[in-house]
């Protein structure tokens, strides 16, 4: 993740996972996200790409062995320098925040995926009354005119359809407060709070004409399972697909 100042929540909680995180179901789908994802973006080997909140950097090294030229950034150093470890050639990786990226008119596409950075702005900490649509911003400016943007966002409808006992929905924000069980790679547990901006549709279109993109798509998918499927309730992320004119 890669939203925050000094002392984001997030960092805390990728220090105690560390490579514990790479264990969790939902990062066992890479191989299918990155294959979608180079279809429907129509990235050919030697393309650049800006993986924003890149975690571990398992989409990273993917993109990387398909022969683009990846670059990860992420918040926290614990993920970070996992992601250098074992990196393939063409992936290289710098701690950054996500609300700050330097980059102008660089990458053939930038991607953020698995509420690696936009989606985790909100919350304890968050400046601003609209610090995901910074995050955007960047992502938008990282492109070069003609390039493509895919960056998944939790569903606000399949948030509150299916609520858990230990949630807390702010529904003026559209932010999920959870008190989380996370297990370290030594074994031991330990409680921690996570906050989960979660979109509409809609909102996800407004957002990205805000930040000068021309929305393509936005399709409901579930992680390891991305298809060109409408919007429905009952698939937890949206992935909305744009361009940069």
């Amino acid at each position: 993740m890669a939203t925050g100042g000094q002392g984001h929540w997030f960092e805390q909680i990728a220090d105690d996972l560390r490579t514990s995180y790479l264990r969790y179901s939902f990062t066992k789908g890479t191989d299918n996200e990155v294959a979608f994802l180079v279809d429907a973006l129509g990235l050919r080997p030697g393309d650049r790409v800006l993986d924003v909140g890149c975690g571990p950097g398992r989409h990273s090294h993917a993109l990387a062995r398909a022969g683009m030229v990846v670059h990860g950034v992420d918040i926290a150093e614990a993920f970070v320098d996992l992601a250098r470890r074992d990196a393939p050639p063409g992936a290289t990786f710098e701690r950054l925040d996500a609300r700050r990226l330097p980059f102008e008119a660089e990458f053939d596409a930038v991607i953020s995926l698995c509420q690696g950075a936009f989606g985790l702005a909100g919350g304890a900490g968050a400046v601003g009354p609209d610090p995901d649509a910074v995050v955007l911003d960047g992502m938008a400016r990282a492109l070069r005119p003609g390039g493509r943007m895919a960056l998944s966002a939790f569903s606000a409808y399949f948030q509150v359809r299916h609520l858990e006992g230990t949630d807390e929905f702010d529904a003026e924000a559209g932010v999920n407060h959870e008190r989380a069980e996370l297990r370290t790679p030594e074994g031991t547990t330990t409680e921690r709070d996570l906050w989960t901006t979660c979109f509409t549709p809609r909102e996800l279109r407004l957002l990205a004409d805000r930040a000068g993109l021309a929305v393509e798509a936005v399709w409901s998918v579930t992680p390891g399972d991305y298809g060109r499927r409408r919007p429905e309730v009952d698939r937890p992320e949206f992935l909305l697909l744009a361009r940069r004119p």
